[in-house]
């Protein structure tokens, strides 16, 4: 081999060296701490506050979970956030997908003024809407419900749906509807056999998205429902009163807070990942 070859393949060997290295770097940043709530949640209460911080829960105690069960109702708050998060990802998917089908495969005066809409929408913040939402919400007869809230989250869930999978669309093209419906079929036939199956996919990993979102979301669920009809991460905040926080029971609260969207994630992680990557090649 010549010394130039021999100086390129040691080029190329610390390049590799050095993006594994910084893609090590990453992992460790955004897993620790995940991390340190697990080891916070099994270590006993008075190691969570200790100065000289504990890397390993010895030894592992269970206390906290109890803690966390016992110190207020914990199944009903989950059962609501479950019930508002479904809503919201149902609703938010059906509504988001026909509009996204509307955005990219017709032709209508105001088209892009649409999609302009929805992109300066996304750029709102959320605590610039508190205001109007709350006196919305007040008007329909909305406060404290969960039909309330749900329709709090789509304000934000399904701009970002209608956006994603518009983009998903426009990579599929649509000589295969024409060739459908060619063939035989309707428009709705040729997009539901042709279209919605490559679009599966895309529509999963958008959903997961909202989904997390909306079970994550916590300033317009301190809001809008009342200490009795309180979400899960609102839920949360019990474990901080006038005497301080509770930061063990917390963690453990956190953790089992945590497990719907690792079951979830765990049954479609392949159909997720194939719609995080479907739009990277132009079909």
């Amino acid at each position: 081999m010549s010394p130039a070859a021999t100086a390129a393949a040691a080029r190329r060997r610390r390049t590799r060296v050095g993006w594994n290295v910084l893609g090590l770097i990453v992992f460790v940043l955004s897993a620790f701490p995940v991390y340190w709530m697990l080891n916070t949640a099994f270590k006993p209460a008075k190691d969570a506050i200790d100065p000289n911080p504990h890397f390993f829960p010895f030894p592992v105690s269970l206390e906290n979970f109890r803690r966390a069960l016992n110190i207020s109702d914990f199944w009903g708050p989950v059962e609501r956030s479950l019930i508002v998060s479904a809503g919201t990802v149902l609703i938010g998917a059906v509504v988001g997908l026909l509009a996204a089908l509307a955005i990219s495969r017709f032709a209508f005066r105001g088209r892009k003024l649409v999609i302009v809409g929805i992109l300066m929408v996304q750029m709102v913040p959320l605590v610039a809407m508190i205001i109007p939402v709350f006196l919305l919400l007040n008007q329909i007869h909305q406060i404290d419900k969960l039909s309330g809230l749900v329709l709090t989250y789509l304000t934000f869930i399904l701009p970002f749906t209608v956006w994603t999978l518009r983009g998903f669309l426009v990579n599929i093209p649509k000589e295969l509807e024409e060739a459908a419906m060619v063939d035989g079929c309707t428009r709705t036939g040729a997009f539901l056999r042709v279209v919605f199956p490559l679009l599966a996919p895309g529509l999963v990993a958008t959903s997961i998205y909202g989904f997390i979102q909306a079970w994550n979301e916590f300033l317009y669920a301190l809001l809008v429902m009342s200490q009795e009809h309180q979400t899960a991460t609102v839920w949360l905040s019990t474990f901080t009163t006038q005497h301080g926080t509770e930061y063990a029971p917390m963690m453990a609260g956190s953790t089992m807070m945590g497990i719907p969207i690792v079951v979830l994630f765990l049954l479609v992680q392949r159909k997720m990942a194939a719609g995080l990557t479907a739009g990277a090649v132009k079909g």
